[in-house]
């Protein structure tokens, strides 16, 4: 049996799309799908249904996903053996909620690249939780740990977070000394059926009105306070990244939040790995205390 045809099948399992495989492998799916057909007529079984929601797996597809993902560890462990002492290469697929996949990983990302240059890192930012089972991300960042599935959880670090707005809003408007001056005010925030994840709902334990202009994405929240819309829960670290907004009642409106490293179970017997999420976790919590330094700083 062909491991690059085993490599096809998980991408389809986990997709289920021939053309979302197809990205995920760098093919089309037209290939994809003759790779599939390719092993279903060597193992004499057909593994998926094509369904109204894409492709999904048959009993015997299902068998053969276990086998198939021992394949696809034994691959990466011969590559990792082969690999020069103390580099790191192959492709890291980082998920993250956007406010730090836009403010955060970045720049981790560029010097992780520098140390070592075979390494492909691959961001992807999405205001959700990301399914590892199906292999979305390598290791994906959260804001909370999950309660269910086969995970392995690491706390990285804490952050926090205030009410902002920019300068030019402050000055067109009149002053805000305590939570009461904020009523007339325009908040702006998270769209409230969009909130994944109930650590994100800034506004209602902070206690303010509901906001009037809002987004899933904390980065289109950050610029719309950065245009002068009005006021609204910023992440700390991103503030460097916005000229001209400042912390509005630091005293009073201010939360601590924290980001979660989350890896497959399996994915602990993999040195390559691991040694990655060290120096994920690492740079991470460096780059948050510089960030809040700068802040703390400007005040």
């Amino acid at each position: 049996m062909d491991w690059d045809d085993l490599r096809v099948f998980l991408a389809v399992a986990r997709d289920e799309s021939l053309s979302r495989a197809g990205q995920r492998l760098g093919l089309n799916a037209s290939t994809i799908g003759r790779r599939v057909a390719r092993l279903e007529t060597t193992l004499g079984r057909v593994l998926f249904a094509k369904t109204p929601q894409g492709y999904g797996l048959t009993p015997e597809g299902q068998r053969l996903v276990a086998p198939a993902e021992a394949a696809e560890r034994a691959a990466t462990e011969a590559a990792e053996a082969l690999a020069a002492p103390g580099a790191l290469s192959g492709q890291l697929r980082i998920g993250a909620p956007d406010g730090c996949a836009n403010y955060l990983l970045p720049q981790i990302a560029a010097v992780l690249c520098r140390a070592h240059p075979g390494l492909e890192v691959q961001i992807v930012a999405l205001p959700r939780v990301f399914n590892l089972s199906r292999r979305e991300a390598d290791m994906a960042i959260a804001v909370s740990p999950p309660q269910t599935g086969r995970a392995v959880m690491q706390k990285i670090t804490e952050y926090r977070l205030h009410l902002a707005a920019h300068r030019d809003y402050l000055e067109r408007h009149p002053p805000i000394r305590s939570r009461a001056d904020l009523q007339g005010h325009r908040l702006i925030g998270y769209i409230g059926d969009m909130i994944f994840d109930r650590e994100l709902d800034y506004l209602t334990e902070t206690g303010v009105s509901a906001a009037m202009l809002t987004s899933n994405s904390v980065s289109v929240q950050l610029q719309a306070i950065r245009a002068g819309g009005g006021l609204g829960i910023v992440h700390d670290f991103a503030i460097p990244f916005a000229p001209g907004v400042v912390r509005v009642l630091p005293d009073e409106i201010a939360l601590t939040r924290a980001f979660w490293l989350i890896r497959h179970a399996d994915d602990r017997r993999s040195d390559r790995l691991t040694r990655l999420a060290e120096a994920l976790v690492g740079s991470l919590r460096e780059e948050v205390a510089r960030l809040e330094q700068q802040v703390d700083t400007r005040a």
